[in-house]
């Protein structure tokens, strides 16, 4: 019998795969417990418009990653940080201010997880930063850094 998987199932398949199984697993188990549904004409063609609608949202969300990536890559963040002699640092800058100064100088929401920082910012000057906004669009965060008067 062929069934269409409603979640995953181990050593089977995953949620949306249409999988051949013996009459009596597909009655007393994937049916069952709701795992999965007969792949009649109705359910494969509900799949293949669920499929459809889930592609074109994939779509619109990266189109919209880009959008934000190319207004990122635009513009610049300003921010300043206490120093002693020597130009030496008291503090740093870390992905949490960086996303709070996007929010009020740019106007932008960026999540203070999709910034990318290999370590927090300790020296003046300009600093470029990955925010990483989809797995396929990483956009360049100028960060200019300058002493705190």
């Amino acid at each position: 019998m062929k069934v269409i998987l409603t979640e995953d199932v181990k050593s089977l398949g995953k949620k949306g795969e249409i999988v051949d199984v013996s009459d009596g697993y597909a009655r007393n188990f994937i049916l069952k417990k709701k795992k999965g549904v007969e792949a009649n004409s109705k359910n494969m063609n509900d799949l293949k418009l669920k499929k459809a609608n889930e592609d074109k949202l994939a779509q619109e969300q990266y189109e919209a990653a880009q959008e934000l990536g190319k207004k990122i890559e635009a513009g610049e963040i300003k921010m300043s940080i206490k120093t002693g002699e020597g130009g030496k640092a008291f503090g740093s800058i870390a992905s949490k201010e960086i996303a709070i100064e996007v929010k009020e100088q740019m106007g932008l929401d960026v999540d203070k997880k999709k910034i990318q920082l290999k370590e927090t910012i300790k020296t003046i000057g300009t600093h470029t930063v990955a925010v990483k906004l989809h797995p396929k669009v990483t956009a360049e965060l100028k960060v200019n850094v300058t002493e705190e008067v």
